[in-house]
């Protein structure tokens, strides 16, 4: 059965795929597969302590309306008794609206906790667009809660009545609630990140050995465990944690080995379920602590398998090349997809290569994946919740910044335990020099030209809103003026000989001087050409041009 058979009116493209979903899932409409786990709800949780008084203001407004409300967590779990008059709260309860009870699509179907859990955006199910029968009767609005900090999905809000009962006023009240508990998220997290920095202070005064906090989208970390530590270290802290008691207290010392080679033994210590953060004290044997260079990979072993990692960064920060270092390391070539293949030859054969590839040994490596179709960004997210095994193969996802990700991508984002976030140039202007050689050599310009302090301080003034393949590109055009001899800002191309005052302009005046600064490149450094593309006049332009430095 199909939400067409059941009436005249094509289904809604969010209902109808959730349908497909659901079909493809084996599950069928007369036979839902609902799983209880009342063992499994975390009653004090985050979750549940931001969203208890949000439910109780709640009850307070609906009164003795036919209206149940109802709190599921990051696993689409339900946390606590709906909220609600007792007739309609038996009925939900008779088709597993209970503490513990599991909806996921693939066991329930379409409806508002399950759907929305999958899309990660608010939803409205009425009536027939429900694909358990049994559900039938009811209209839901559900929508996501996400931590205002990691942009994490926490949990689903959801409202349930009889069809005929439903009103589009409940989808804007119920989007409301779940932003107040946001609100109350943030304040917890505030205050938690208060505490952990505290207790990173007391527990840093006077070391000089290196010493980490892990919080839930906090580091802390002094200058001795900066040094050690690569950002992948952290996702085998992390493991090393999970299974730490909840309040104060240590646990005897391990030995690991860091990504470097370096073998160090670390102590984890809980700092408490107030803070959420987990201490790491470090003690580097004498042997390794003036190690000249990273110890090489021991031939033949498998990076930490199944643990996916999301690299995310602006065009050009170089995410693909510390993707395919990262995901063919140790394990051989990677299985590159790229995700605007799914669109180009369609997304039944972008999934085939997707299961293909998850089934084999060596590594994956998904790119641009805010580009996927939501069937396969739901697809790959189910592939990177699954539970890690010893031969599972190691997955990197590359993309936009975390930050700037919503919806499907924002959930591939965050189903990943590991984080990379490459810094645009403009914030990385210290690293131009080697960065200019490394481009030299690459461009097979031995010795070629040197690149002088002053031509350095220009270019370290600009925003580089191409990143590094914007870099490339200005070391090609001096060479094809210069392969040797000193370059001075006079050789630079046009658009490029600004002061490097730059550094200290507001957002406001960069976003202006980025806009002049491109219009002048299109037009050649033509002033007549470039004031009419903007719009403005040739005198205006002169104006702003001295007042941002730019010169030409």
């Amino acid at each position: 059965m199909h939400p067409s058979d059941t009436t005249d009116t094509p289904p809604r493209p969010e209902i109808a795929l959730s349908w497909r979903r659901s079909e493809l899932s084996g599950l069928t409409p007369a036979a839902p597969e609902i799983r209880v786990d009342p063992d499994a709800v975390d009653r004090r949780g985050r979750l549940a302590t931001a969203a208890g008084p949000v439910l109780t203001e709640l009850a307070d407004q609906l009164g003795d309306a036919s209206f149940c409300v109802v709190l599921a967590d990051r696993a689409s779990r339900i946390v606590a008794p709906t909220v609600g008059p007792r007739g309609l709260r038996n009925r939900l309860e008779e088709l597993g609206v209970v503490a513990g009870g599991v909806f996921l699509e693939e066991t329930t179907g379409t409806n508002s906790i399950a759907t929305v859990y999958e899309v990660r955006r608010g939803l409205a199910v009425h009536g027939d667009e429900h694909y358990l029968e049994p559900f039938k009767r009811f209209s839901c609005y559900g929508h996501p809660i996400i931590h205002p900090v990691t942009r994490r999905l926490e949990g689903v809000l959801d409202i349930t009545c009889l069809t005929g009962d439903g009103s589009p006023l409940l989808g804007p009240f119920l989007a409301r609630a779940a932003h107040d508990v946001e609100e109350r998220l943030l304040r917890t997290t505030r205050a938690a990140e208060q505490r952990l920095l505290a207790a990173f202070q007391v527990a840093a005064a006077g070391r000089t050995l290196p010493l980490l906090v892990l919080g839930e989208g906090v580091v802390l970390a002094n200058p001795a465990a900066v040094e050690l530590l690569d950002p992948l270290d952290h996702l085998l802290l992390r493991e090393l944690a999970a299974g730490l008691p909840a309040r104060d207290g240590t646990v005897p010392a391990r030995r690991v080995e860091l990504v470097s080679g370096r073998s160090v033994e670390v102590r984890p210590r809980s700092l408490g379920p107030g803070t959420g953060g987990v201490l790491f004290e470090f003690t580097v044997p004498a042997e390794t602590r003036s190690a000249p260079a990273p110890a090489p990979a021991r031939p033949g072993a498998r990076s930490r398998s199944g643990t996916p990692v999301y690299i995310g960064g602006a065009p050009g920060t170089g995410r693909t090349t510390r993707a395919r270092a990262l995901a063919g390391a140790e394990d051989g070539p990677a299985v590159v997809l790229d995700s605007s293949e799914a669109a180009v030859r369609g997304e039944a054969a972008w999934l085939r290569d997707l299961d293909r590839a998850a089934g084999g040994p060596g590594p994956l490596l998904l790119e641009e994946v805010q580009l996927l179709p939501e069937a396969c960004a739901v697809r790959l997210r189910h592939l990177l919740e699954r539970p890690a095994g010893p031969d599972s193969p190691r997955i990197v996802l590359t993309g936009a910044p975390a930050g700037d990700l919503d919806g499907p991508g924002a959930a591939l984002a965050a189903a990943c335990a590991g984080r990379i976030d490459l810094t645009p140039l403009r914030d990385r202007t210290e690293e131009l020099p080697g960065l200019v050689r490394a481009v030299l050599d690459e461009l097979g310009a031995d010795p070629g030209p040197r690149f002088t302090p002053a031509a350095l301080a220009v270019l370290a003034g600009h925003p580089w809103p191409g990143n590094l393949r914007e870099l490339r590109a200005v070391v090609r055009a001096v060479l094809e003026r210069r392969s040797a001899g000193d370059v001075t800002p006079g050789d630079l191309p046009e658009g490029y000989r600004v002061s490097p005052r730059l550094r200290r302009m507001t957002p406001l005046e960069r976003a202006e001087h980025d806009t002049i600064a491109a219009a002048l490149r299109a037009c050649g450094g033509n002033k007549l050409r470039t004031a009419r593309r903007l719009g403005i006049s040739r005198t205006t332009l002169y104006n702003r041009m001295r007042a941002l430095h730019i010169t030409s």
